[in-house]
C-alpha cells in the first residue's frame, strides 16, 4: 500500500500485478492502458479517455515526482509501508537538509573561480580550482541551487573548512 499526495490531497493506491495497471485508488478500483513513449514520457487509457503523462522530475531521495498530464503539472510526494511505520513508531526519515556554503576540503589555493554570484548552478557544476599539494582539484556542487557569495579571490590561500562560496 502507498500514499500518494497530489498538490495536497492524499490518496492510498494499491497495485494488484506487477505492471502497476491494476489495483485500487482510494478503494475505487482502476484498470489502465500504460503505453511507454521513450525513458519519460507514457501514454495512459483508462475509461476511454487518453492521457499523456511526461515526468519532469524524480527524487528518490525525498520521494517526489514532478509529473505533466495533458499539460497540467502535479506534484507527487509517495510513501510506503516502512514510511508510514516509521512516522507511527516517531521516526521521522530524514531528508537530507542543502548544504548553505560551499568549504575548502583541503588547505590550497584558489587558482580559478568558475562561478559569478547569481549564478544558477546544477548538482555536478565545477564551481572553482584548488590547487592543493601541486594538484589541482575541482571542487563542484552537490546539490541544484544559485550562487549568493563568493568569499574568496582566485590567488587567495585558504585552510581546510574555510568557506568559499555561499548557496541560497
Amino acid at each position: 500500500m502507498y500514499k500518494a499526495k497530489i498538490n495536497n490531497k492524499t490518496y492510498d493506491v494499491k497495485f494488484e500485478n506487477s505492471n502497476a495497471n491494476r489495483g485500487q485508488i482510494s478503494n475505487s478500483d482502476f484498470e489502465i492502458d500504460i503505453i511507454k513513449k521513450n525513458n519519460s514520457s507514457y501514454h495512459i487509457i483508462k475509461n476511454y479517455k487518453s492521457y499523456n503523462v511526461n515526468i519532469l522530475s524524480i527524487s528518490n531521495i525525498e520521494k517526489t515526482i514532478k509529473l505533466k498530464v495533458n499539460n497540467n503539472i502535479y506534484d507527487v510526494e509517495i510513501t510506503d509501508e516502512i514510511d508510514a511505520l516509521l512516522n507511527k513508531m516517531g521516526i521521522k526519515n530524514q531528508k537530507p537538509q542543502k548544504n548553505k556554503d560551499l568549504k575548502s576540503p583541503m588547505p590550497g589555493l584558489v587558482r580559478k573561480i568558475l562561478v559569478k554570484i547569481g549564478d544558477e548552478i546544477k548538482k555536478g557544476d565545477t564551481l572553482l580550482i584548488l590547487e592543493a599539494m601541486k594538484m589541482e582539484n575541482n571542487l563542484k556542487s552537490d546539490q541544484n541551487g544559485t550562487i549568493k557569495d563568493i568569499v574568496v579571490e582566485s590567488g587567495n590561500s585558504v585552510e581546510k573548512n574555510q568557506l568559499l562560496i555561499i548557496f541560497e
